[in-house]
């Protein structure tokens, strides 16, 4: 080997690797080098072996090799040196390689070639490969970052939705190939939106970190724990059965419920949901399994927190509930492209005239067929998107009276139906505002219903939103009223200006004398606060009669019109 006395810069040295089986060619090569003023360090190596092993000693900044060594060639350094470290630059120094094969080496994976006879090329190659090989390792701790953000989730460090799923299909494969049985967990924190909401993000954060530290406390090395969501995670338990799964369920469960949660000086309670799902020779693939197991733990939040479920195919839950999965994507596509329908149904006015009073009503249009809101409206209320289809509503029919010129004459009361869980959305209201601004609807024209039920369960809310929205000139109905055991007293405090009876209560109303009176019950007291009432489900003649004798203020149901498609509008 020969070696050149080291400049005492070590800073600045240009670390070089050299491999030539001629010392005579290394030497004109270092000559070169030398007077171009170029600060250096080099080792000469010979043998493939030798380069091996001083690739592993040093971080070299380039390799130089000749094209044709002994028992070997620069396609076997090349290839070496690439599998050693891919960003290590490599030039070749030869005097007997032709256009052809250099063109071959770069694409092998060289970054340039000079020719013996002319090393003044050498000096501006090598700096190049230094100067494009620093800004590669000054770019590796980022692009590293970037990768590990590629697969793990950024707050926990474990591994990610994405990379989870190909961890469970290898999975399945497993089991339909070498018969294997695997298990999968799907774990939901129990009221984390609340705590989050009460204590802030960051708190939300570090119970998440602390959450993740138990959990993986209870595995054992070779299972793979993920964040999937916010404050779901994954388990995959590698070889595992029923029964030991379960154990561990219990395991988990028991130990994030004996660990409290300090925060600002209190102590929090915190537990989890756990579904789980066997992966058996006959597992579909990872999103079904995923689905099962989800479904599983939703099927454990329903049974109180802290929960543990083993999913089963024959259950009928799990019917019912897959079939609202598969309606959640297709209720947000809808409402992107629009095939939502609307359709409306008139109320009779059985008392007086005080102008035309309509309900929208919503279906969907999936491929031609028309499916009503009893089908995906379940789905909805499940996955919380409720207020996208009510924003949705609020848009096409306020542009619908816009466009029909309804809004211009500024008569008539249209009903609108909202959900519980939009009232809880603090930015709906003024996408009302705006909206009404935007299509220029005269307030008094809108009247937005909730359900007994759903004012009472937010009912702070509901008091709040109603308020507002009447502050504004719009109305507002008191739906389904009469299925609540305080129906009476809560009028007191909601405020509203249209009851609409139960329809359970008036279809039987002339079989029934209890139903008959609470019909009247309810319409005296709405009378008494000031309110106008609708009677539903108004299905023949007789009922229409009997309620205009009990003093309704109007009539809605098959008997009065069925619910249809909007007017055509002729711009």
């Amino acid at each position: 080997m020969i070696e050149l006395e080291r400049p005492t810069m070590q800073e600045d040295l240009l670390r070089l690797l050299i491999i030539d089986d001629s010392e005579d060619d290394v030497f004109f090569l270092l000559h070169a080098l030398t007077q171009a003023g170029l600060p250096f360090e080099h080792t000469h190596v010979e043998t493939l072996d030798e380069l091996r092993e001083m690739l592993g000693e040093t971080d070299w900044d380039v390799v130089i090799t000749d094209h044709h060594l002994v028992g070997c060639s620069s396609r076997d350094v090349i290839s070496l040196v690439k599998t050693t470290n891919s960003d290590l630059p490599v030039v070749i120094v030869s005097g007997e390689i032709d256009e052809r094969e250099a063109i071959a080496a770069m694409h092998n994976g060289a970054q340039d070639f000079v020719m013996k006879d002319n090393l003044s090329r050498l000096v501006p190659v090598v700096m190049r490969e230094k100067k494009q090989h620093d800004l590669k390792k000054s770019n590796r701790p980022l692009e590293e970052k970037y990768l590990f953000l590629c697969y793990h989730d950024s707050l926990t460090h474990l591994v990610n939705r994405q990379e989870f799923e190909v961890s469970i299909q290898q999975r399945v494969e497993d089991a339909r190939q070498n018969g294997k049985t695997h298990l999968l967990m799907f774990l939901d924190l129990d009221h984390f939106k609340l705590f989050n909401d009460t204590c802030g993000h960051t708190a939300g954060d570090e119970l998440l970190v602390k959450i993740t530290a138990i959990l993986k406390s209870c595995l054992r090395e070779r299972d793979i724990l993920a964040r999937l969501s916010g404050d779901e995670f994954g388990i995959l338990l590698e070889q595992c059965h029923q029964e030991y799964a379960l154990t561990l369920a219990r395991k988990i469960s028991d130990a994030v419920k004996n660990s409290r949660f300090i925060w600002a000086g209190e102590s929090h309670e915190i537990t989890l949901s756990i579904g789980m799902v066997e992966i058996n020779a006959n597992a579909q693939d990872h999103q079904t399994l995923l689905s099962c197991a989800d479904i599983a733990c939703y099927a454990a939040k329903d049974q109180g927190p802290g929960s543990i479920v083993l999913f089963s195919p024959d259950d009928a839950e799990y019917t019912r509930r897959r079939g609202e999965m598969l309606w959640a994507p297709k209720i947000q596509q809808a409402a992107e492209t629009n095939q939502f329908v609307l359709y409306h149904q008139p109320m009779a006015n059985l008392q007086r005239s005080v102008g035309p009073h309509t309900e929208f009503l919503l279906r969907m249009n999936d491929n031609g067929k028309i499916i009503g809101p009893g089908e995906f409206i379940p789905a909805a209320e499940r996955y919380n998107l409720m207020p996208l289809i009510d924003r949705w509503v609020i848009r096409h029919v306020f542009e619908y009276l816009n466009q029909s010129g309804l809004n211009q004459k500024g008569e008539g009361t249209y009903f609108i139906n909202l959900s519980g869980s939009t009232l809880s959305d603090e930015s709906f209201f003024e996408d009302i505002k705006r909206l009404q601004k935007q299509f220029q609807i005269p307030p008094h024209m809108i009247c937005l219903e909730i359900t007994e039920t759903a004012a009472i369960a937010n009912l702070v809310k509901a008091v709040e939103f109603i308020s507002e929205i009447r502050q504004r000139g719009f109305k507002f109905a008191l739906d389904d009223f009469g299925v609540g055991l305080s129906s009476f007293d809560y009028l007191k405090t909601i405020p509203v200006d249209y009851l609409k009876i139960d329809g359970s209560f008036v279809l039987n109303m002339l079989q029934n004398p209890i139903d008959r009176g609470i019909v009247e019950a309810c319409n005296n007291i709405a009378h008494a606060t000031g309110l106008l009432t609708v009677a539903e489900f108004v299905e023949n003649d007789e009922i229409r009669q009997a309620l205009v004798e009990i003093g309704v203020d109007f009539a809605q149901g098959f008997g009065i019109v069925k619910p249809g498609p909007l007017p055509t509008i002729h711009v």
